[in-house]
C-alpha cells in the first residue's frame, strides 16, 4: 500500500492597482469556489518559477517582483487530499487576463482585498482565517 503524503501547491497573490486576481474554479476539486492562480510545484522547480509558469498557463499574463508570503496546511476531507500551499505575492506585469484553461476556470476577475467573493477555495479560506493581507 502506498503511503499518502501531502503535496505542495503554490498560490500566487497577484496585485494590480490595489486589487488581487481570483478565478472561479470548475471541473476539479473546489468547483464553484474562488482561488488564486497556482498549482503543483514540480520536481526541481522554485516557488518563483512555479508561480510564473502556472500564472501564464492559467491566466495568460506575466508577473514580476515575486516574493515569498506565507503558507497554509490544507486538508480536503471529502477528496482525501492534503496540500501544503506556499503563497507568493507578485505584481502584474503584462498581458490580458483570459481563462486559458476554460475546463478548469470559469473566469478571472480583479477584486479589492476587503471585497473578495465567496465561497473561498479551502486554501484561500485557511489563508483568510490566518488574518493574512498582502497590502
Amino acid at each position: 500500500m502506498e503511503i499518502q503524503r501531502p503535496r505542495v501547491g503554490v498560490g500566487v497573490i497577484i496585485k494590480k492597482d490595489g486589487k488581487v486576481l481570483l478565478g472561479k474554479r470548475k471541473g476539479s476539486h473546489g468547483e464553484g469556489s474562488w482561488a488564486f492562480p497556482g498549482g503543483h510545484l514540480e520536481f526541481g522547480e522554485t516557488f518563483e518559477d512555479c508561480a510564473r509558469r502556472e500564472t501564464l498557463e492559467e491566466t495568460g499574463i506575466e508577473i514580476t517582483n515575486i516574493r515569498p508570503a506565507t503558507f497554509t496546511n490544507d486538508i480536503f476531507k471529502e477528496e482525501q487530499k492534503h496540500y501544503l500551499t506556499a503563497y507568493v505575492t507578485a505584481e502584474y506585469s503584462v498581458g490580458e487576463v483570459k481563462a486559458m484553461e476554460p475546463e478548469k476556470c470559469e473566469e478571472w476577475k480583479w477584486f479589492e482585498w476587503d471585497k473578495l467573493p465567496k465561497p473561498f477555495f479551502v486554501p484561500l479560506n485557511n489563508l483568510m482565517k490566518q488574518g493574512y493581507s498582502p497590502f
